[in-house]
This record gives C-alpha cells, sequence and structure tokens, in this order.
C-alpha cells in the first residue's frame, strides 16, 4: 500500500498525458508527423526540449526552431485536429485510474487537471471515457504564461478548488511537472510511463511517492 493517505488532503490534482490517460506515445508520433509535413526530421532531442512546455510555448518552439510559416494559432490548430481522433478512439486512462477516481470522491475529495495540454483535447478525452464531470477545475497550458516547472498552473487549479496547496495531492509523469508541483508547495506522487523511463531515478528522488500504476491506493 502506498505510504501516503488521501485522507490527509483535500484534493487531487492530475497531470493529463502519462498521469491520468496513456497518451504520451501519441504526441511523439504527432510530432514527427507533423515536421514531415514541412519535409523535417524530427531531431532526436525534440522530446526533452519539449518536455513541460505549455501548449503555447511549445508552438512557438517549434516556429523558431524549425521555421514554420505558419501562425502559432495555426500551429495549435493542426495539432488539436491530429489528437483529437486518437484521443476519442486510442487513448486509455492509465491502470487502476477509474477506481482511483471513484474512490477520491467518495472520500469528498476534490479533484482538478493541470495539463500543458489544450482545453479542447483535456475535454475530449475525459469526455471520452465519461468522467468529465468528477473534476471540478481544469486548467490547461494555455491560461498560464509559464509552464512547468513554474508553479502557476497548480497553484491555478488550487485556487479554483479553494484547498491550500498544502492540502493538493499531485500525480505527475514528467520530471517538469513534479518541479511545478513541487514548488507549488504541494505533495506530488510520481507515476511510471514508458515515455520519460529514462528519468525513473530522478522522478522517485524528487517525489513523495512513486507508483506504476493506480491499484495501490484502491485494492
Amino acid at each position: 500500500m502506498p505510504k501516503i493517505d488521501l485522507n490527509d488532503f483535500e484534493a487531487v490534482i492530475f497531470d493529463l498525458d502519462g498521469s491520468l490517460v496513456d497518451s504520451m506515445w501519441m504526441w511523439k508520433a504527432i510530432d514527427i508527423e507533423y515536421l514531415q509535413g514541412f519535409g523535417i526530421e524530427a531531431p532526436k532531442d525534440l522530446q526533452k526540449e519539449i518536455g513541460g512546455r505549455s501548449f503555447i510555448e511549445t508552438a512557438i518552439y517549434f516556429k523558431e526552431r524549425f521555421s514554420i510559416p505558419d501562425s502559432i494559432e495555426k500551429i495549435g490548430d493542426d495539432w488539436n485536429r491530429m489528437a483529437f481522433d486518437k484521443y476519442t478512439n486510442e487513448v486509455p486512462l492509465k491502470d487502476g485510474a477509474f477506481d482511483f477516481l471513484k474512490l477520491c470522491q467518495e472520500k469528498g475529495i476534490k479533484l482538478g487537471i493541470a495539463s500543458s495540454n489544450s482545453t479542447e483535447l483535456i475535454e475530449q478525452v475525459l469526455s471520452s471515457h465519461d468522467i468529465r464531470d468528477k473534476f471540478l477545475s481544469i486548467k490547461s497550458g494555455t491560461e498560464v504564461h509559464k509552464g512547468k516547472p513554474a508553479p502557476d498552473i497548480y497553484l491555478l487549479v488550487a485556487k479554483e478548488l479553494g484547498v491550500d496547496p498544502k492540502k493538493c495531492l499531485v500525480f505527475e509523469d514528467l520530471v517538469d511537472g513534479i518541479k511545478a508541483a513541487r514548488n507549488a508547495g504541494m505533495t506530488v506522487v510520481a507515476v511510471s510511463d514508458d515515455y520519460s523511463r529514462h528519468s525513473d531515478d530522478l522522478k522517485k528522488e524528487l517525489s513523495d511517492l512513486y507508483i506504476e500504476d493506480y491499484w495501490g491506493f484502491v485494492s
């Protein structure tokens, strides 16, 4: 069983991709496909460079690094279009996540989302799994000026939930996200994900707990 007692918290806040849903594989595929459309081969360091950036920050990065002629808005729209179908039909929840959400609700714990993704895609994947109504606050990277590891988005969710950051438990899969929650003064659970397997040691070092799935909380 986890060494974290849910009864000590008033809110649980999730990152989305790689933490609540198993979708990180999809973004790498979209990045490669998108750049191929401009005749550009995706560099090996791309995923590391964009990790934790907000949606807008990532679009700006693509435009500047790869000299994309399209506007920031069009880049974002193209990514949304490419991702929409996958989020609807192919992206599953992380193992045990649905039951964990139910447990939190039963305990009266408020639930929130703090994701670098776009609002449209957050809403779509939550709706596709019929869990949208479980979340009282959903904030996207488009609503803050600074992406993770800045604490802005986590503090924004905590404020909307009306919960002291110290009473918030966060689930994150990336180092920058863990740092963001830490910088917000929150307790952090690192979630295992194949995409970030290379940084597991650092994730364990920075977080309060590391989990392979959510079953430890509900079994």
